[in-house]
């Protein structure tokens, strides 16, 4: 009798293991079980998407971090092409903003003070003396619900307290991501609050599209804008807009990142050690192509949209060799480059730009499109007849 419950049980048992969803990530080689770990009361998990065309993406409740983005390059070749740790302990011990939902303002603020409606709020003060990113626990650091739809679309939600890091107002925030058939990534910001607030919700991968996370000096990068926001010495917009006709800011054409990064004879590469800037943003529909990446050895495109005013452009200059990521590899500097869409740092100060006030009844709603693709071809002749490394379609696309 003992003997057949044991069979019984045992039938059950690989039955249940059969019928369970597999959420382990092949393309990125994660394993489930080295996310899951409780995390101020809740459970911490990692969730796949993924495609017909065979992209992966892998998603946790910390942070709601994006862990992994897996995609083919130009021979089809599948490879993960953001940087962050193979397990939960590595974003536990290791301060980092690798993937994650950052809120409730992104960037950052002017000795941590807000007036709103004429009264001030001290925020929680993490970078010298500025607010970055939320303060001392920002969003990347909480705990998010998260809840799977489909293979292609999941929502996280967050809801941050009245007077939490010393933002006032329940702020009750989510973000829908769906993984599209055409290998997009789309992200739609929503917030409500009960108080008159602040809000600026943006999202903190770090792209190398080689998929070896060594360097970036070599994408080509391409920003629709014509002005940017120059930073002091402590990383603080000095509330100019300034033109980059002339300039190592000049991304108007697809253009070598690595080419004038280090000309720190330049006063604003000097104060951001490399290009750690918000451009101002020429597009004015989410349409409009906002930012293009391009890798010229593996083929790999990376297109940003958005109907955000502006992009935090950050080339990892902070990053020194001190962390190890997923699979042993060492995180130098400049290994990645993160494309943050976004209000302009600092803009609850600046009263003569866009507005990032929220208030009661009102829906704060952003969007962006991580699209990724490859090149239809990766050299372009010149006209003396050698090759330039370029994307011929995405240079064309960039005029539009």
């Amino acid at each position: 009798m003992k003997k057949s419950l044991f069979l019984v049980s045992a039938a059950v048992a690989l039955l249940m293991t059969a019928c369970s969803p597999k959420y382990d990530a092949p393309k990125a080689k994660l394993n489930r079980a080295d996310f899951q770990k409780e995390i101020d009361g809740k459970m911490n998990d990692l969730y796949i998407l993924k495609n017909a065309a065979g992209m992966e993406v892998t998603l946790m409740n910390f942070g709601a971090r994006i862990v992994s983005v897996c995609v083919p390059d130009k021979d089809g070749r599948f490879a993960d092409v953001t940087l962050g740790f193979d397990n939960i302990d590595g974003y536990l011990e290791n301060k980092s903003d690798f993937g994650a939902f950052i809120g409730r303002y992104g960037n950052r603020i002017n000795q941590g003070r807000i007036n709103i409606d004429g009264v001030e709020y001290q925020l929680s003060v993490n970078d010298g003396a500025h607010s970055l990113h939320g303060g001392v626990k920002g969003f990347q650091y909480c705990m998010f619900d998260v809840e799977q739809q489909d293979d292609q679309h999941l929502t996280v939600s967050y809801t941050a307290a009245d007077g939490e890091m010393g933002f006032p107002g329940q702020l009750k925030a989510r973000a829908n991501y769906t993984l599209t058939d055409s290998n997009a990534i789309v992200i739609e910001y929503e917030a409500v609050t009960d108080k008159p607030t602040i809000v600026n919700l943006t999202h903190h991968s770090y792209f190398n599209l080689t998929g070896k996370a060594q360097s970036v000096l070599d994408h080509l990068l391409m920003i629709n804008a014509d002005g940017y926001t120059p930073v002091d010495d402590t990383f603080m917009t000095t509330g100019d807009i300034a033109c980059v006709e002339g300039t190592p800011m000049d991304f108007r054409q697809p253009t070598r990142i690595g080419e004038r990064i280090n000309d720190y004879g330049f006063e604003q590469l000097k104060n951001g050690n490399g290009y750690d800037h918000n451009w101002v943003l020429n597009t004015h529909c989410p349409n409009c192509l906002a930012t293009l990446l391009c890798d010229p050895e593996s083929g790999r495109t990376l297109k940003v949209y958005t109907n955000e005013p502006g992009i935090q452009v950050y080339t990892g200059n902070f990053l020194d060799g001190s962390l190890t990521g997923k699979h042993g590899i060492v995180y130098n500097q400049r290994a990645a480059i993160c494309l943050e869409t976004q209000h302009y740092p600092d803009s609850p100060n600046k009263a003569d730009w866009p507005s990032v006030v929220l208030r009661p009844g009102e829906t704060y709603k952003s969007l962006c499109i991580y699209q990724f693709g490859v090149c239809e071809k990766t050299g372009c002749d010149k006209q003396d007849g050698s090759r330039q490394p370029c994307c011929e379609k995405e240079q064309a696309d960039c005029a539009k």
